[in-house]
């Protein structure tokens, strides 16, 4: 199936948009941190942590973070769980070799690991991995079902998933004043702060167009999850999954 914001890419109609995807985060690597945290008034890191403390009942001991970008989500996931195993996949080497300095310099280079995947055709063997995280990326996959399905593919039995998403608020007035922000506040702190007109244009409209709440909940029901639930946070602007392979 097809989904909205498969169809947004961040330059171009042509080419692939995993490709787009990819030259967008190495373009905007450098900065990426900083407009993160100011685009969320760091209300991201308490997402964060709720989305780990989720985890934390089931011990995970082998954990992929999926779309790691520069490994914000890697590094409070390894220091709340302290797991054998964790591994943080992206598409941008931009993204990730940044990641591999910030880990480096808080001595966690040996514990945190960086590969460059595909989340359409992982390398994993299956039932790789007992929790698998997706931390504000999985609206940029080509193919969302594709990408789900390879997720459940290396996820071991029992297993559980966690999403973290930016989503459209649906009540007022929460819902007109994040309309304003994303049009307005994001696209032109994101032209100062990075130099890519394009990437924080993309970034609202991917939100706008990516499944949200129950929607999304059949996605990932229809890709073989069971247990599917979500939260919304913060008056909707963030929306957790949760699930169980």
């Amino acid at each position: 199936m097809n989904y909205p914001q498969e169809d947004i890419k961040p330059y171009n109609s042509d080419g692939k948009k995993a490709a787009q995807v990819e030259k967008m985060f190495d373009n905007i690597a450098h900065k990426y941190d900083l407009l993160n945290h100011a685009l969320s008034l760091g209300i991201d890191k308490g997402w964060r942590r709720k989305a780990i403390a989720w985890l934390r009942v089931f011990h995970p001991q082998k954990i992929m973070d999926v779309a790691t970008g520069t490994g914000d989500f890697a590094i409070q996931a390894y220091h709340d769980l302290l797991p054998q195993l964790l591994i943080g996949t992206d598409i941008s080497e931009g993204m990730m070799n940044v990641g591999r300095k910030k880990v480096k310099k808080i001595g966690l280079e040996h514990n945190i690991l960086f590969a460059k995947e595909d989340c359409a055709n992982l390398s994993f063997t299956d039932n790789s991995f007992d929790a698998i995280t997706v931390a504000f990326g999985i609206r940029n996959f080509e193919d969302l079902d594709k990408g789900l399905l390879e997720i459940h593919r290396v996820l071991e039995k029992d297993g559980h998933l966690v999403i973290l998403e930016l989503t459209t608020p649906d009540r007022f007035p929460m819902k007109q004043l994040f309309t304003i922000y994303s049009k307005i506040v994001i696209p032109t702190i994101g032209k100062l702060l990075s130099k890519d007109n394009n990437a924080y244009t993309y970034l609202p409209q991917s939100i706008k167009a990516f499944p949200q709440g129950e929607v999304m909940k059949g996605v990932l029901e229809k890709a073989g999850f069971r247990e599917v639930a979500f939260t919304r946070l913060t008056f909707g602007i963030c929306t957790l999954y949760i699930a169980t392979k």
